[in-house]
Protein backbone atom coordinates (compact mmCIF):
# COMPACT_ATOMS: atom_id res chain seq x y z
CA UNK A 1 0.00 0.00 0.00
CA UNK A 2 1.48 3.69 -0.84
CA UNK A 3 0.76 6.68 0.53
CA UNK A 4 -1.63 7.67 -2.38
CA UNK A 5 -3.44 3.92 -1.19
CA UNK A 6 -4.22 6.37 2.02
CA UNK A 7 -7.18 8.89 1.95
CA UNK A 8 -9.07 8.57 5.31
CA UNK A 9 -7.44 8.14 8.78
CA UNK A 10 -10.41 6.92 11.37
CA UNK A 11 -9.50 6.62 14.98
CA UNK A 12 -11.68 4.92 18.23
CA UNK A 13 -11.41 7.49 20.91
CA UNK A 14 -11.34 5.58 23.94
CA UNK A 15 -8.06 3.70 24.39
CA UNK A 16 -6.85 5.16 20.90
CA UNK A 17 -7.04 9.36 21.54
CA UNK A 18 -8.68 9.43 24.70
CA UNK A 19 -7.34 7.50 28.21
CA UNK A 20 -10.42 5.51 30.11
CA UNK A 21 -10.73 3.23 32.57
CA UNK A 22 -11.02 -0.55 31.75
CA UNK A 23 -13.11 -1.91 34.09
CA UNK A 24 -15.91 -1.50 36.94
CA UNK A 25 -12.99 -1.06 40.08
CA UNK A 26 -10.70 1.78 38.29
CA UNK A 27 -13.75 3.84 36.95
CA UNK A 28 -14.83 3.47 41.20
CA UNK A 29 -11.39 4.99 41.84
CA UNK A 30 -11.51 7.59 39.37
CA UNK A 31 -15.06 8.66 40.74
CA UNK A 32 -13.84 8.54 44.02
CA UNK A 33 -16.15 5.88 44.64
CA UNK A 34 -15.10 2.81 47.00
CA UNK A 35 -15.20 -0.49 45.29
CA UNK A 36 -18.07 -2.49 47.06
CA UNK A 37 -17.47 -6.03 45.80
CA UNK A 38 -15.61 -8.34 43.85
CA UNK A 39 -18.01 -10.14 42.53
CA UNK A 40 -18.80 -7.11 40.33
CA UNK A 41 -15.34 -8.12 37.87
CA UNK A 42 -17.17 -12.00 37.62
CA UNK A 43 -17.67 -12.70 34.01
CA UNK A 44 -21.29 -12.90 34.70
CA UNK A 45 -21.41 -9.24 35.77
CA UNK A 46 -19.79 -7.92 33.40
CA UNK A 47 -22.19 -9.20 30.77
CA UNK A 48 -24.66 -7.63 32.52
CA UNK A 49 -22.95 -4.84 32.54
CA UNK A 50 -22.03 -4.64 28.51
CA UNK A 51 -25.87 -5.65 27.75
CA UNK A 52 -27.10 -2.68 29.36
CA UNK A 53 -24.28 -0.23 27.62
CA UNK A 54 -24.73 -1.86 24.41
CA UNK A 55 -28.62 -0.68 24.33
CA UNK A 56 -27.19 2.61 25.56
CA UNK A 57 -24.82 2.65 22.94
CA UNK A 58 -27.28 1.99 20.26
CA UNK A 59 -28.87 4.99 21.77
CA UNK A 60 -32.04 2.91 22.71
CA UNK A 61 -32.14 3.90 26.20
CA UNK A 62 -31.17 7.46 27.70
CA UNK A 63 -28.56 8.15 29.71
CA UNK A 64 -31.11 8.23 32.60
CA UNK A 65 -32.01 5.13 32.16
CA UNK A 66 -28.95 3.56 31.58
CA UNK A 67 -27.46 4.88 35.15
CA UNK A 68 -30.64 3.10 36.95
CA UNK A 69 -30.56 -0.37 34.76
CA UNK A 70 -26.68 -0.50 35.23
CA UNK A 71 -27.24 -0.15 39.06
CA UNK A 72 -29.79 -2.68 39.46
CA UNK A 73 -27.34 -4.92 38.20
CA UNK A 74 -24.85 -4.07 41.10
CA UNK A 75 -27.80 -5.46 43.53
CA UNK A 76 -28.24 -1.95 44.69
CA UNK A 77 -24.39 -2.04 45.73
CA UNK A 78 -24.46 1.23 43.67
CA UNK A 79 -27.10 4.00 43.30
CA UNK A 80 -28.15 5.35 40.35
CA UNK A 81 -26.23 8.69 41.14
CA UNK A 82 -22.87 6.92 41.76
CA UNK A 83 -23.23 5.15 38.71
CA UNK A 84 -23.40 8.47 36.74
CA UNK A 85 -20.34 9.57 38.73
CA UNK A 86 -18.08 6.24 37.69
CA UNK A 87 -19.95 7.65 34.28
CA UNK A 88 -18.35 10.62 34.42
CA UNK A 89 -15.23 9.59 35.37
CA UNK A 90 -14.81 6.61 32.85
CA UNK A 91 -13.31 9.64 30.44
CA UNK A 92 -9.80 10.29 31.56
CA UNK A 93 -7.17 12.61 29.65
CA UNK A 94 -5.71 13.12 25.83
CA UNK A 95 -2.52 10.69 25.25
CA UNK A 96 0.27 12.82 24.25
CA UNK A 97 0.83 13.91 20.54
CA UNK A 98 -2.91 12.88 19.20
CA UNK A 99 -3.35 16.17 18.55
CA UNK A 100 -0.14 16.77 16.87
CA UNK A 101 -0.24 13.34 14.64
CA UNK A 102 -3.55 14.71 13.18
CA UNK A 103 -1.92 17.97 12.15
CA UNK A 104 0.23 16.27 10.45
CA UNK A 105 -2.00 14.32 8.59
CA UNK A 106 -4.24 16.91 7.64
CA UNK A 107 -1.15 19.04 6.19
CA UNK A 108 -0.52 15.75 4.01
CA UNK A 109 -3.76 16.30 2.70
CA UNK A 110 -5.59 13.50 4.30
CA UNK A 111 -8.75 13.24 6.02
CA UNK A 112 -9.32 12.14 9.75
CA UNK A 113 -12.53 10.71 11.13
CA UNK A 114 -13.78 9.23 14.17
CA UNK A 115 -16.11 5.74 14.28
CA UNK A 116 -17.00 5.56 18.24
CA UNK A 117 -19.31 3.27 20.54
CA UNK A 118 -20.22 5.89 22.73
CA UNK A 119 -23.40 7.10 24.11
CA UNK A 120 -24.62 10.95 25.09
CA UNK A 121 -22.91 11.90 28.01
CA UNK A 122 -19.61 11.01 26.85
CA UNK A 123 -20.40 12.25 23.44
CA UNK A 124 -21.04 16.00 24.38
CA UNK A 125 -17.80 15.77 26.53
CA UNK A 126 -15.89 14.30 23.87
CA UNK A 127 -17.10 16.46 20.54
CA UNK A 128 -19.12 19.06 21.66
CA UNK A 129 -19.54 20.99 18.72
CA UNK A 130 -21.25 17.92 17.20
CA UNK A 131 -23.50 17.14 20.22
CA UNK A 132 -24.66 21.29 21.36
CA UNK A 133 -21.91 21.08 23.80
CA UNK A 134 -20.06 24.44 24.57
CA UNK A 135 -17.71 26.02 22.83
CA UNK A 136 -14.16 25.16 24.49
CA UNK A 137 -13.79 21.26 24.55
CA UNK A 138 -12.45 19.33 27.24
CA UNK A 139 -10.73 16.94 24.72
CA UNK A 140 -9.20 19.38 21.65
CA UNK A 141 -8.14 16.50 19.10
CA UNK A 142 -11.70 15.42 18.38
CA UNK A 143 -12.00 19.05 17.08
CA UNK A 144 -9.98 18.44 15.03
CA UNK A 145 -11.55 15.68 13.26
CA UNK A 146 -14.07 16.65 10.06
CA UNK A 147 -15.92 13.31 10.21
CA UNK A 148 -17.35 11.76 13.45
CA UNK A 149 -19.64 9.60 14.14
CA UNK A 150 -20.86 8.14 17.17
CA UNK A 151 -22.07 4.62 17.42
CA UNK A 152 -25.69 5.91 19.75
CA UNK A 153 -26.55 8.57 17.03
CA UNK A 154 -25.99 5.60 14.74
CA UNK A 155 -28.06 3.16 16.10
CA UNK A 156 -24.88 0.79 15.18
CA UNK A 157 -22.21 -0.85 17.44
CA UNK A 158 -18.98 -2.21 16.57
CA UNK A 159 -17.82 -5.16 16.33
CA UNK A 160 -20.97 -4.95 13.97
CA UNK A 161 -20.05 -5.16 10.47
CA UNK A 162 -22.92 -2.77 9.25
CA UNK A 163 -21.62 0.15 11.59
CA UNK A 164 -18.67 0.04 8.64
CA UNK A 165 -20.22 -0.05 5.79
CA UNK A 166 -22.41 3.39 6.95
CA UNK A 167 -19.68 4.91 8.19
CA UNK A 168 -17.77 4.12 4.37
CA UNK A 169 -21.18 5.74 3.07
CA UNK A 170 -21.37 8.42 5.06
CA UNK A 171 -18.28 9.61 4.23
CA UNK A 172 -18.54 8.71 0.73
CA UNK A 173 -15.59 5.82 0.85
CA UNK A 174 -17.65 2.96 -0.14
CA UNK A 175 -16.97 2.60 -3.53
CA UNK A 176 -20.37 3.26 -5.22
CA UNK A 177 -20.46 4.92 -8.11
CA UNK A 178 -19.96 9.10 -7.83
CA UNK A 179 -18.20 8.44 -4.16
CA UNK A 180 -14.58 9.60 -3.65
CA UNK A 181 -12.61 6.22 -2.57
CA UNK A 182 -12.99 2.44 -1.57
CA UNK A 183 -13.11 0.99 1.99
CA UNK A 184 -9.32 0.04 1.17
CA UNK A 185 -8.29 3.55 1.10
CA UNK A 186 -9.84 3.87 4.65
CA UNK A 187 -6.86 3.32 8.00
CA UNK A 188 -8.34 2.58 11.17
CA UNK A 189 -7.18 3.07 14.44
CA UNK A 190 -9.11 1.08 17.52
CA UNK A 191 -7.81 -0.88 20.66
CA UNK A 192 -10.03 -3.64 20.34
CA UNK A 193 -8.67 -6.92 18.54
CA UNK A 194 -12.69 -7.68 17.71
CA UNK A 195 -13.21 -4.48 16.48
CA UNK A 196 -9.96 -4.37 14.37
CA UNK A 197 -10.97 -7.98 12.88
CA UNK A 198 -14.34 -6.33 11.64
CA UNK A 199 -13.08 -3.81 10.10
CA UNK A 200 -10.64 -5.66 7.89
CA UNK A 201 -13.76 -7.78 7.04
CA UNK A 202 -15.31 -4.33 5.86
CA UNK A 203 -12.41 -3.60 3.69
CA UNK A 204 -10.43 -1.56 5.62
CA UNK A 205 -6.89 -1.08 6.74
CA UNK A 206 -7.11 -1.30 10.26
CA UNK A 207 -4.69 -1.53 13.01
CA UNK A 208 -5.02 -2.79 16.73
CA UNK A 209 -3.24 -0.09 19.17
CA UNK A 210 -1.83 -1.27 22.50
CA UNK A 211 -3.60 1.19 25.05
CA UNK A 212 -1.60 1.11 27.93
CA UNK A 213 1.04 2.71 25.28
CA UNK A 214 1.99 5.64 23.34
CA UNK A 215 -0.79 5.81 21.08
CA UNK A 216 0.33 8.10 19.14
CA UNK A 217 3.82 7.08 18.39
CA UNK A 218 2.25 3.56 17.50
CA UNK A 219 0.07 5.09 15.01
CA UNK A 220 2.92 7.60 13.55
CA UNK A 221 4.86 4.80 12.91
CA UNK A 222 2.34 2.27 11.20
CA UNK A 223 1.38 5.28 8.86
CA UNK A 224 5.55 5.63 8.05
CA UNK A 225 4.96 2.53 7.06
CA UNK A 226 2.19 2.93 4.87
CA UNK A 227 4.32 5.60 3.15
CA UNK A 228 2.84 8.67 4.86
CA UNK A 229 5.42 11.16 6.05
CA UNK A 230 4.62 12.07 9.59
Amino acid sequence: MSATDVRIVVFDLGGVLVRICRDWAEGCAAAGLPFRDDALLSEEMKARRRAVSARHGRGEITCAEYYRELAATTGGLYTPEEVERVHHAWTRDEYPGVGALVHRLHEEGLETGVLSNTNHAHWVRLAPARAGGGERPEYPTPSLIRHLHASHIMGLLKPEREIFDAFARATRFDGAPGSRGRPEHIVFFDDLPENVAAARAAGWRAFQVDHTGDTAAQMGGVMRGLGVRV
